[in-house]
């Protein structure tokens, strides 16, 4: 199962908010490219690499556009914690 934590749900509106200045219709596209990159971890959770700057196995990232889709493994689940651009320094 994946799990999106409210941060990282509240950067994907940020993500929306500020394609869609320009763009309404590539502010949808690119929720949902992300959104559905995300569903393939819940088969493939480990088709991400281990986050360089963190050197934990359980934390991981896909990329998509100009965005990092960091995420935890846990036994039973999969965390989305952040959706990072890939430009701007990584907190978690």
């Amino acid at each position: 199962m994946v799990i999106w934590t409210k941060s990282a749900e509240a950067d994907l509106r940020g993500i929306h908010d500020f394609i869609s200045h320009n763009s309404k219709f590539y502010a949808k596209r690119v929720v949902q490219d992300i959104r559905e990159k995300s569903d393939k971890l819940e088969i493939h959770p480990f088709i991400g690499r281990v986050v360089a700057e963190i050197g934990d196995n359980s934390i991981r990232e896909i990329s998509i556009y100009s965005y990092r889709i960091i995420y935890q493994l846990t036994e039973q689940q999969t965390f989305i914690l952040t959706i990072a651009h890939k430009r701007q320094s990584l907190t978690l």
